[in-house]
């Protein structure tokens, strides 16, 4: 959803008001103060924490999100692979997680998708998280640094409190993981056939201001 323009007195290529990031940005800040995610990544990491609870785990890992984002936006992300039929046992290993709680997760999520489509299509997610979470998971030091590398790449800014904050995409995020070469999530992501190339342009140049 485009509606972008610079801030008053600036030129800022990318640049949204605040005004208009509030009301097409799912989330206010991210906890950091630093970013904001776009609705998909947003909802891609409450996914993520979901996974990360469910294998009793004390932090949300790279792994968590990038099944995250797999399970939410699989349709959107998916042509960065010329062997789609392949990809989903690739990314189950890569993300740690077995086939039978794999498709759990996929099963779950399509069933609570399809149950509130006449509603608030969120409200069921928000309702899991805090119906299971006694304390939400915080994020490991790897996946912080990774989104660190990840606003790098961001297309476009917001500007709150005369700050100039990167808002994050699900491209951006999958393109940060790719390029962590000193990683083995890294290393097996490029080995998935991923065209780096092709992400990298959508990440740094999409078509449309990433703001949906």
């Amino acid at each position: 959803m485009p509606l972008f323009g610079p801030k008053k007195g600036k030129s800022g290529r990318g640049t949204i008001s605040a005004r208009k990031a509030q009301l097409q940005v799912s989330t206010a800040l991210d906890e950091t103060g630093s970013r904001r995610f776009t609705q998909d990544l947003a909802r891609a990491e409450k996914l993520a924490s979901m996974l990360a609870h469910s294998r009793a785990a004390q932090a949300v890992e790279i792994a968590d999100l990038l099944a995250g984002m797999y399970i939410y936006d699989w349709e959107r992300l998916s042509k960065y692979w010329e062997q789609q039929d392949a990809i989903e046992e690739y990314l189950q290993q890569i993300c740690r997680i077995s086939p039978q709680r794999w498709h759990h997760w996929i099963q779950f999520y399509d069933g609570q998708r399809r149950a509130s489509e006449k509603q608030d299509k969120w409200n069921w997610l928000i309702r899991t998280r805090s119906a299971t979470e006694e304390q939400p998971l915080g994020r490991s030091a790897e996946l912080e640094s990774l989104l660190k590398t990840a606003e790098e790449i961001a297309p476009a800014h917001d500007v709150v409190d005369d700050r100039t904050i990167p808002i994050l995409t699900c491209e951006c995020v999958l393109l940060a993981i790719a390029q962590r070469t000193d990683s083995e999530i890294g290393h097996r992501l490029i080995a998935s056939g991923l065209n780096v190339i092709e992400l990298e342009q959508a990440a740094r140049n999409p078509r449309h201001t990433p703001l949906h």
